[in-house]
């Protein structure tokens, strides 16, 4: 589709621009990164975890002090992680990241997708950070801190040694793009 401006001057119409120039164009960008297959093993535990501590705390509520709505609490609780559970792989598989020219695609999300491009010139932290059960798994996150303090974005579930060569691509890529900062 092309938009047509009208020149005022004389009463003629402009050339024709892609109305899509604005868009993010993702065809034929790259191969599409995706994080560590293990990382879904971080998640179902993460997943389990906050199951076993909330209807836990449920469950006391209702046996000890009696607390009916307590045991609806933790049968919804329950019924959401199990669901949670059985889609956890999917969404795993839906992160994925892509090294372009300026900037860095982050996409994550399946039902509700979100992409983000972090140009290289405007990030001013990059952060590797290691949770328990990621460390033990020799996974990593990484994160980044743009000149937007609300555009954090974070790769979950690289290898370490993934995070660590990446870390150091992109501080390389973002000093010598600096904008501005």
């Amino acid at each position: 589709m092309l938009d047509r401006e009208l020149n005022p001057c004389a009463g003629q119409q402009a050339e024709p621009t892609p109305a899509s120039s604005a868009r993010l164009e993702l065809a034929g960008t790259g191969e599409w990164k995706r994080v560590s297959p293990k990382y879904v093993v971080v998640e179902i535990v993460g997943t389990v975890v906050n199951a076993v501590v909330v209807c836990g705390g449920a469950t006391l509520l209702w046996l000890l002090l009696e607390q009916t709505w307590a045991m609806w609490v933790g049968i919804v609780v329950l019924a959401v992680s199990i669901i949670n559970l059985v889609f956890e792989p999917r969404r795993v598989r839906s992160i994925g990241y892509l090294l372009r020219a300026d900037d860095l695609l982050f996409r994550r999300g399946i039902l509700f997708q979100r992409f983000v491009a972090v140009p290289y010139g405007r990030m001013q932290l990059i952060d590797i950070t290691r949770g328990p059960v990621a460390r033990w798994l020799g996974l990593a996150d990484l994160k980044f801190v743009t000149a937007a303090a609300s555009a954090g974005v974070s790769i979950p579930g690289l290898a370490e040694a993934d995070a660590e060569s990446l870390r150091d691509r992109l501080v390389e890529l973002a000093e010598s793009r600096r904008a501005g900062l």
